[in-house]
């Protein structure tokens, strides 16, 4: 069944909110739409109380190991992490805390996808398919989406259809998607992607990206009979937006568990 699934986004050590589509190597063009006064650890301890399970730390370049640390020691065995993950750190991240790592980035050398790469990480995690989720975070190129590494700056050679998650989803425990194009906007969800992620996979999968109203829970329950979870960022109150109530959302899930 759909539920809400919290985040943890971290920019040069702060929890923030962002326009997705502006993280490129140059700060002048980063548009942010919320910075936090408030830890990472506050927002575990936050997730943790609210039984918030699924919820994800994503490290958005250097300068964040520290606060994604600290939130793990907050929530140990609680929270996914992602950002920078390799076959060389992967197993670190599961010591440090984290109940599962996101990786993109390492499977796509010079944008090329690597079976190689991810049976490495795989393997680094003790062959523990429940230990990874793989992040095929996206962009629209034309009538397709194709997978996005490196910030979502760089579109990979992988179009994300049924043949590529046939690929890949005997290898992970869960796919998490952001609609790159969306993400941080508040202009809506991808209501297609919603739809054809839930033809796609049979295993669980979140979609984060343009989420702007406590009724987008519903749309992509609806769309999705139930398969697709979602994430909610910029418009969340506790990020400095006002078109959603955190404890709005918390109320949401619990009301799936009577149904």
């Amino acid at each position: 069944m759909t539920r809400f699934r919290p985040c943890i986004d971290l920019h040069s050590g702060q929890v923030k909110q962002i326009v997705g589509g502006t993280l490129t190597v140059s700060s002048s063009d980063l548009k942010t739409n919320h910075v936090s006064k408030l830890p990472a650890s506050h927002f575990a301890q936050l997730y943790n109380d609210n039984a918030m399970a699924g919820a994800h730390v994503i490290m958005l370049g250097p300068g964040n190991e520290e606060a994604a640390k600290q939130a793990l020691t907050t929530w140990p065995q609680g929270l996914q992490v992602g950002g920078g993950i390799t076959a060389m750190n992967a197993r670190q991240w599961i010591d440090w805390g984290a109940e599962k790592v996101i990786i993109t980035s390492y499977l796509f050398p010079n944008a090329q996808f690597s079976m190689d790469r991810l049976k490495d990480v795989l393997h680094a995690l003790g062959d523990d398919k429940s230990k990874l989720v793989i992040d095929l975070s996206c962009r629209i190129e034309g009538s397709s989406w194709f997978v996005a590494m490196n910030k979502w700056q760089t579109l990979t050679n992988m179009e994300i259809n049924q043949e590529s998650i046939n690929l890949l989803q005997p290898w992970c425990s869960e796919f998490l998607i952001h609609a790159a194009d969306n993400e941080g906007l508040q202009r809506g969800i991808d209501e297609e992607l919603v739809q054809k992620l839930a033809k796609w996979c049979s295993v669980p999968v979140t979609y984060a990206g343009g989420a702007h109203c406590l009724k987008d829970l519903d749309t992509v329950k609806a769309l999705s009979s139930g398969k697709v979870d979602l994430t909610i960022g910029s418009a969340l109150d506790i990020f400095g937006g006002d078109g959603v109530k955190f404890h709005d959302c918390v109320t949401w899930n619990r009301s799936q568990d009577t149904e």
